[in-house]
Parts: structure tokens; C-alpha cells; sequence
């Protein structure tokens, strides 16, 4: 336990330091709209793109652990779609509300998983959660935005048009590419290599600050939706993926770092999607902060019981 919130601490040190920036030096919206493109746009995918292309797949155990964490967010996604007309008739649960519990229950914080895995496991925890990301981006943009699409629009997108936006999808793309460098053993000069990791080293910091930015204590409200979303994620997401983990015989470092992925709170971006699309915004960021404040309880005692 002591290790794990050894690795714990400087992650949510700078998602406190983020939300206070937020309220006290840099408190206009456009700085941390700046940061977070950045960081969407550039920083995160270099560190992606350099740590798949370096990475010696042929260690990790791809299908295992990219299996496990696919298996649970097709699980947990078939859960919430079979707990819809409950929700609705019991606790007045709307399209758009139901969006929000939606990604907030299947949805991960990509920027604690990989710090957290980097800072417990060096550069082979930040390999099996890169894998974790190839496995997880693509098949949870599809849910979340065909989801949107299908309860929170009056007009429902196309299946073309809702892989059009999970296309855009730069993480994809970073994923696709160090990918391909690996596997196909390209060429790659040491100087691009050195560019990127430069670059890759300064996106988690930059992405925890941006994450504590976007927490809104304010509109913190323990309703009956935002208490069950917070269950499913943080207590219910890890045990299933952990149990499938088991099946595919994982153990030691595969099995804490599929525990790691799973156990973080929801993305910050998928509050961006729910704006987008007509989820329900604010349910979101209220479920997004109570996540993300919890999570700081929850994270050690998963990881350090499968460790």
C-alpha cells in the first residue's frame, strides 16, 4: 500500500495544483483551453507515438491485457444499456442524463493511468497501459458517441458520421502510428526520437493540471445517479476487468496495471463530448469531480490488492 500511494501522491498533487492555478493564477478559460488542445493535440500523442514505437511488445501480453479492459467496457456498456428503462422510471433518468452516466461509468482518465503505471512500473507500466489505450480509445469513442447520437440528439447521426468523429480522434492516430513503427521496424532517427520524448515528458504534468482545472466543487451533489455512477466505476469497472484479467491467466505487473487502467476516474473529455452532443453537462461534471476526489481512496486499495 505504501508503494502504491508513493506513485499515487505526485498524480493527484498535480491535479490539486491544477485546480488551484485554476482559482488563483491563471483563472481565465482561454489559458486552460489553450493547455488542453496542446496537450489533446500534440504533447499526449508524441509521448504515444515514441513509447509504441520503442516499446518491446514482444514482453507484453497484448491480447491479455487489452483484452481484459475491452471485455469490461463491452460489459459494463451492455449493463448500463440493460439498467436504462430502471433509471428512467425509478429516478427520472432523461436521454441526455442517461449519456452522461453512460461515459462516466465506461470512460477512463488516461492521464492518471499512465502516471500512475510510469510511476510504479517505469517504462514497462507506461507500455502495457499504451497497449491499454490501443485496446480502449477506439472501442470507447464509438460507444460514447453512438450513444450520444442514439439518447441525446433529436436528430440521430449517421453510422458514417459517427465514425467520421471517432476517426478525428488524435489518440487513434498517435496509437496507429507508433504502432506501425514498431511492428514494421522503421528507421526512425534518434534526433525524432529525442523530440518526442521532449515533448511526451511534458504531457502528463500538463494533462493532471488541465484535469484538476475542470474539477468543480461547486456542483458537487451526491443524487442518487451520480452515487451509482461512482460505484460502477470505481468499484465495479475494476473487478470485472480484474476477473477477466484472471481468466486470461494475467498476474504481477500485467494484472496491477490492468487494475490501474481500470480503476481511474472518467475522462475530463468526455464532459467536451456531452457539450457537443447534447449529453447532460453539467450531471457529468458533477460525476467527473466526485470520481476523480474519490478515486484517491479507491486507486490504492485496488491496486495494492492485486499487487
Amino acid at each position: 500500500m505504501a508503494v502504491v500511494l508513493a506513485a499515487l501522491l505526485p498524480v493527484f498533487l498535480l491535479i490539486v495544483m491544477g485546480f488551484w492555478l485554476r482559482h488563483s493564477l491563471l483563472t481565465e478559460d482561454a489559458h486552460w483551453i489553450g493547455l488542453e488542445r496542446l496537450v489533446y493535440y500534440i504533447l499526449f500523442p508524441a509521448l504515444l507515438i515514441e513509447t509504441l514505437a520503442r516499446a518491446n511488445l514482444t514482453t507484453v501480453p497484448i491480447g491479455g491485457v487489452g483484452g481484459a479492459l475491452m471485455l469490461a467496457v463491452l460489459t459494463m456498456g451492455a449493463f448500463c444499456l440493460l439498467i436504462r428503462r430502471p433509471l428512467q422510471s425509478a429516478l427520472d433518468v432523461d436521454g441526455p442524463a442517461f449519456t452522461s452516466i453512460f461515459q462516466a461509468a465506461t470512460r477512463w482518465q488516461t492521464f492518471v493511468a499512465l502516471a500512475v503505471a510510469g510511476n510504479l512500473y517505469g517504462d514497462l507500466g507506461i507500455a502495457l497501459a499504451s497497449v491499454a489505450m490501443v485496446a480502449m480509445i477506439p472501442l470507447l469513442n464509438v460507444m460514447s458517441v453512438a450513444v450520444l447520437a442514439h439518447y441525446a440528439r433529436p436528430q440521430r447521426l449517421s453510422w458514417p458520421q459517427i465514425l467520421l468523429t471517432v476517426a478525428r480522434n488524435p489518440f487513434i492516430w498517435a496509437c496507429v502510428i507508433g504502432l506501425a513503427l514498431n511492428v514494421l521496424n522503421v528507421p526512425v532517427p534518434k534526433v525524432a526520437y529525442d523530440f518526442a520524448n521532449a515533448l511526451g515528458r511534458s504531457s502528463l504534468a500538463i494533462g493532471l493540471l488541465v484535469v484538476g482545472a475542470g474539477l468543480q466543487l461547486s456542483m458537487i451533489r451526491p443524487t442518487a445517479p451520480v452515487t451509482l455512477t461512482v460505484i460502477l466505476k470505481l468499484i465495479a469497472m475494476p473487478s470485472i476487468a480484474v476477473s477477466y484479467a484472471l481468466l486470461f491467466g494475467l498476474s504481477g505487473t500485467n494484472l496491477a496495471v490492468v487494475a490501474c487502467c481500470a480503476s481511474v476516474p472518467a475522462a475530463s473529455n468526455a464532459y467536451v463530448l456531452a457539450k457537443q452532443m447534447g449529453g447532460d453537462a453539467p450531471l457529468l461534471a458533477q460525476i467527473l469531480t466526485l470520481q476523480t476526489i474519490l478515486a484517491v481512496l479507491t486507486m490504492p486499495i485496488v491496486i495494492s490488492l492485486v499487487r
